[in-house]
């Protein structure tokens, strides 16, 4: 969560100074031992680590599209890099980041960033998952005392060997790291304000003082000694190697640092990610990174969140940290050397299992993208990082062709009340769905009423010509058959009630008997099916009312009503197009900034002569209000607002003890106390206007009205002196 503006400095120069300054040392610490581990993972020299950091803070923070945003060198292409540098060297791996940064800018000066949004989010993550166990593997030999492994498998063959020869004090520094950094992210925020990974490597580092002998990280001088552009020719290079290194470094770095971008536009409110622009600060960098003998750079999600977290406001902050690294490599090397190579290894273990998201795979399994996930992940460790991005877009694009090509088909028997026999045929209804859909056809008695609902994308002649002459031939026993469209233009039109009739209500009332849940993406379906069925039934008719009211609104009055789904101004009070102003909230409260905004734009600038407040039965902020444990976050905070109307309740509110008396429940009398509080509070703010209270009786469908006296909640008079519903 961002920090809140309330206060903010004057002046740019201040703002600088109060917020992006703090922010910035609070991510240079995070960055530094994180780039020193990237650059020993990665098996390149550990300064140029320190380069990458300092390059990708300073040229992104100035030159990309996302101002919050941190890049610098990150675990996601570490794979890959170490890869390249055991087979080309690290000499070839800097001419390959100076041409993958070029390609970038041309990614993004030839605006293809939309494309990267096309790749699977399962594949994305599959991929960072199979790069974090990997690297886990390998810094785990690290930890042990060995050296590190290359791939994922020689790792796992020669962890036994390593365990059977452990490096007693290495083995303790690499726990100890670990330990600290996850126990630090336990304690009191106040002490978390210094970095979890900087106090596990200066816990380690100071345990290692211990044991001259374990190994510590060997810096060739200072950051300035680091600054070596590339030699040609390339020392055992292929052009088609490199080249494929080349794509491979800038896809993977253009993904990632988009992905981040748009993770961390998530965290705060400020300006959005230009993610064009952001593809070309990011090939900046790449190109400076490896001129300068720096390691590749993408956007990083954790020293981004970092900078959120810490308050920062502008790209200062970014900008800022990568000094910092500067001034750090170049007159505190000496401080770097102390630093045991077994604690950055602890700190890269645990970047890397948390790489490995529960969250993505749980994400991934509810859109059915699972197998998407797995694919990549296991490609990504049994072969190469390419291969097994390779692997995870073959097995989704078999996977939409398996689901454009499937059917989903349901009978829902009558059962002992009577009524017609329900076929639901759901997906793509082609001849590879026939031998499905005549088993399920097979099932229907000879002579029953049947309903076949086609919620179907698309139907080639062999399905509808077999549906068709099933049809005829089921007539022919003395039943009866109806064919419909669901979200079609035109259909439903034989359903009792259709009018009103919800876009789930099929699927609600005639579940399917093969137990499976819809398919991704149905809520949009439904969505989109609604606007078509609007468009071409709907529009047609209103258009000459929507022309007049073009001009502006002249609503007869404002309604205030809760948020709930089954809260349908403009149905319950039977009115049209510019007939009401309608706000609607959690519990239909008089709160908040925006309500009041709303209320004084009606009576002020509309001039709206009436305020309609409306409650409902059922409503799950009344039930959260008389709940002992309320939810946290916003709704908690937006839930306190409704604590005047729960005390008037508790204290015997009139209104609340005339519904208790009728036989409510005690949230529907909680929901009648609030709607009088809300007009209470409409007074108390001064609203010159007439105020009504509504309550809708959701399981009746009925609209009640409170009385003069303000006590009793009546259904409604029409003009005959009748009771109305």
């Amino acid at each position: 969560m961002t920090p809140t503006r309330t206060s903010r400095p004057r002046t740019p120069v201040a703002a600088v100074l109060r917020f992006d300054l703090p922010a910035s040392l609070v991510v240079f610490l995070v960055a530094v031992p994180l780039s020193l581990g990237v650059a020993m993972a990665s098996g390149a020299p550990l300064l140029a680590g320190l380069v990458a950091a300092v390059v990708g803070g300073v040229v992104v923070g100035l030159v990309g599209g996302s101002p919050l945003q941190v890049s610098g060198p990150a675990a996601g292409l570490t794979v890959v890099v170490a890869d390249l540098v055991t087979r080309f060297g690290w000499a070839t791996m800097a001419v390959v980041t100076i041409a993958a940064g070029l390609l970038q800018i041309a990614f993004g000066l030839a605006g293809v960033a939309r494309f990267a949004a096309a790749i699977p989010p399962a594949v994305v993550h599959g991929m960072l998952a199979g790069i974090g166990v990997t690297i886990a593997l390998s810094q785990l030999h690290v930890v042990l005392g060995g050296p590190p492994r290359t791939g994922a498998w020689d790792s796992v063959a020669q962890l036994p060997g390593q365990l059977l020869g452990l490096h007693g004090p290495a083995v303790l520094v690499g726990l100890v790291t670990i330990a600290v950094v996850l126990g630090w992210g336990r304690l009191p925020r106040q002490l978390r304000a210094v970095p979890g990974p900087l106090v596990g490597v200066l816990a380690a580092t100071g345990l290692a003082a211990l044991w001259p002998d374990v190994p510590r990280v060997d810096l060739p001088g200072g950051l300035l000694d680091a600054v070596a552009p590339p030699t040609f020719p390339l020392p055992g290079a292929t052009w088609s190697g490199v080249a494929l290194g080349v794509l491979t470094v800038a896809v993977v770095a253009s993904v990632e640092s988009l992905l981040s971008a748009v993770a961390v536009d998530r965290m705060h409110d400020g300006p959005r990610t230009d993610p064009d622009r952001e593809l070309v600060g990011q090939g900046a960098a790449n190109s400076l990174s490896g001129l300068l003998g720096g390691l590749p750079v993408t956007g990083v999600i954790v020293r981004s969140s970092t900078n959120v977290r810490a308050g920062a406001r502008t790209r200062a902050s970014t900008v800022l940290h990568g000094a910092w690294v500067a001034v750090f490599g170049i007159a505190l090397v000496g401080v770097v050397e102390m630093v045991p190579l077994a604690a950055l290894a602890g700190l890269l273990v645990l970047v890397g299992v948390q790489l490995v998201k529960l969250a993505d795979i749980r994400t991934a399994r509810r859109h059915g993208d699972l197998a998407l996930y797995l694919a990549t992940a296991l490609g990504v460790l049994l072969f190469t990082l390419l291969e097994g991005v390779a692997l995870g877009l073959a097995v989704a694009g078999l996977t939409v062709l398996l689901r454009a090509v499937r059917a989903r088909i349901g009978v829902t028997d009558p059962g002992p009340g009577g009524g017609p026999v329900h076929v639901v045929v759901r997906g793509a209804l082609s001849f590879l769905a026939v031998p499905a859909l005549s088993a399920a056809l097979a099932r229907v008695p000879a002579g029953a009423v049947v309903r076949v609902d086609l919620v179907v994308d698309y139907m080639d002649h062999t399905a509808f010509d077999h549906l068709d002459g099933w049809a005829r031939a089921h007539r022919l026993t003395g039943g009866e058959v109806t064919v419909d469209e669901p979200g079609r233009p035109g259909s439903g039109r034989r359903w009792p009630h259709s009018r009103f009739a919800t876009w789930s209500e099929w699927q609600s009332r005639h579940p399917d008997l093969d137990g499976t849940e819809p398919a991704p993406g149905a809520a949009t379906a439904a969505l989109l099916a609604g606007l078509a069925a609007y468009h071409a039934e709907t529009a047609p008719d209103i258009r000459p009312v929507m022309r007049e009211l073009a001009d502006g609104q002249r609503p007869s009055g404002l309604l205030l009503a809760c948020a709930d789904s089954r809260v349908v101004p403009n149905m319950i009070t039977h009115s049209g197009p510019g007939d009401l102003f309608t706000v609607q909230n959690v519990g239909n409260m008089v709160s908040g900034t925006g309500t009041h905004a709303a209320v004084q734009y009606a009576t002020t600038v509309l001039g709206v002569p009436l305020i309609a407040v409306c409650g409902h039965a059922g409503c799950g902020a009344m039930q959260a209000l008389l709940a002992r444990a309320r939810p946290g976050g916003f709704l908690r905070d937006w839930l306190d607002t409704g604590t005047p109307s729960l005390l008037a309740f508790r204290s015997g509110h009139p209104v609340g003890r005339a519904a208790l008396a009728e036989g409510r429940c005690e949230v529907d009398a909680l929901a009648m106390v609030n709607v009088a509080v809300q007009l209470d509070v409409l007074r108390r703010h001064g609203a010159n206007v007439e105020l009504v209270g509504l309550f809708y009786d959701i399981p009746t469908a009925r609209v009640l009205v409170l009385d003069a006296d303000g006590v009793t909640f009546s259904p409604v008079v029409d003009d005959a002196g009748a009771g109305v519903g």
